[in-house]
């Protein structure tokens, strides 16, 4: 029997729950490098990767090889019970590539929001405070203290209160809106006035770019100041990579380009490839403040995830992911440029990490517009994600690995959308 998208949307709506929210309308059956193929043949262009999961693109040879090798040896073992060698490899791998020359542990686990968990846990545990703060149009997972984090109602928080306390926000810089760096220090100096004395916050917790805010970029003067009061008040600076991390931005990890150090670092999305990983990298002396048997989980740094996790380091270096993340990048900003959309208010973004912002004439968002494009692209063969406060973004998410040919095929469908 032939299988049909509507079918499956049929037994969708029947078997999963509406808050499952579903981009695309077609059902993927494979998936090669850049390119997906639906259930009915159907072809399409994919300028989403997952949501920045495979900046390897789909199915790499030397990733599928790795879990391949691994699932032959065994699938699970939990860690915490029989451990091997591989999650200690990883480990060592990533406490090199992160920034900064001090003593570094990792702790894997199996999502980003649980990296987040987890960093949050560890800044309460080595400083013995409380607070932590965050910033409007943040995104840091669906779980009680990722939503608590995050800086966006609906539909992330909306109907799911009360969240956990202590969580503090303050306002993300944004030039179409008039908030400038220093509206953003005021309001945190403000903050340790009005509602939270600085000794009493654990950390501040900041995206170097907003994923689902919007691919605001935050600026290098704003992380420097933020680590200039962490250091003064005794606070530590966890940076969120889960987006942005693993070549995306033309540098290992985002934060690299401010030159500013983090003291813990969280991952996902790219870290595996497809497969199901994230971690926490920090100082050593931090990364230990947790208590034997406070971290970990049964799924954490599952053995089929790390293998290809140490796959898809080997491809980012052999295949120079950081520089092709920069040439891609200048090529999308270029192409926007020209497609000259009247409504396109900003192009933003660091490496291959772009977005494009539309407003009306007045300077409200233009959330409309953005749909259109999107649904306009898909009908014609190309995926594309949405973001931003009102969803008035489209932010560009392709594999690092995409072809010439297929980038320029997939941007000549983007003008047609917008053109549209």
């Amino acid at each position: 029997m032939t299988e049909r998208n509507q079918d499956w949307q049929a037994r969708k709506s029947a078997a999963i729950p509406n808050g499952i929210g579903i981009a695309c309308d077609f059902y993927a059956s494979r998936a090669l490098n850049a390119e997906l193929w639906d259930v009915e043949g159907r072809r399409y262009i994919d300028f989403a990767a997952g949501i920045a999961v495979a900046n390897t693109g789909h199915c790499h040879p030397r990733i599928i090889e790795a879990v391949r090798a691994q699932l032959d040896a065994f699938t699970h073992t939990a860690f915490q019970v029989a451990p091997y060698g591989s999650y200690v490899a990883l480990a060592e791998r990533i406490n090199r590539l992160a920034p900064g020359d001090h003593p570094k542990k990792t702790a894997f686990f199996t999502t980003g929001a649980e990296a987040l968990e987890n960093a949050v846990k560890i800044a309460r545990a080595a400083t013995g405070r409380t607070g932590v703060i965050a910033f409007s149009g943040a995104f840091h997972g669906r779980t009680f203290m990722g939503m608590a984090l995050t800086g966006k109602v609906a539909p992330y928080k909306q109907d799911f209160g009360p969240l956990p306390a202590e969580v503090y926000h303050i306002p993300f810089p944004n030039p179409l809106d008039g908030i400038t760096t220093q509206d953003s220090l005021r309001a945190l100096d403000l903050l340790f006035k009005a509602d939270i004395a600085p000794g009493r916050v654990a950390a501040i917790v900041i995206e170097p770019v907003q994923g689902e805010g919007g691919f605001n970029v935050a600026p290098p003067e704003l992380l420097q100041a933020l680590r200039e009061r962490c250091d003064a008040h005794g606070i530590l600076l966890i940076v969120d990579e889960v987006q942005t991390g693993f070549a995306r931005t033309g540098k290992m990890f985002a934060i690299e380009h401010s030159g500013v150090i983090p003291d813990l670092i969280t991952m996902a999305k790219s870290l595996a490839g497809g497969m199901p990983l994230s971690g926490v990298c920090g100082r050593a002396d931090l990364m230990d403040a947790a208590p034997r048997g406070s971290l970990g989980g049964t799924y954490a740094g599952n053995p089929l995830s790390i293998a290809a996790a140490l796959a898809v380091l080997d491809v980012i270096e052999a295949e120079h992911l950081n520089t092709r993340a920069e040439a891609l990048g200048r090529r999308l900003r270029e192409a926007l440029a020209g497609f000259a959309h009247p409504r396109m208010a900003e192009i933003r973004g660091l490496g291959a990490m772009v977005a494009a912002e539309f407003r009306h004439a007045d300077g409200r968002p233009d959330p409309d517009t953005a749909a259109r494009i999107q649904r306009r692209a898909l009908e014609h063969g190309l995926v594309l994600l949405t973001c931003g406060a009102y969803g008035q973004v489209i932010r560009f998410l392709f594999p690092l690995t995409i072809p010439d040919g297929l980038l320029e095929e997939g941007l000549a469908i983007l003008q047609q959308a917008m053109a549209d």
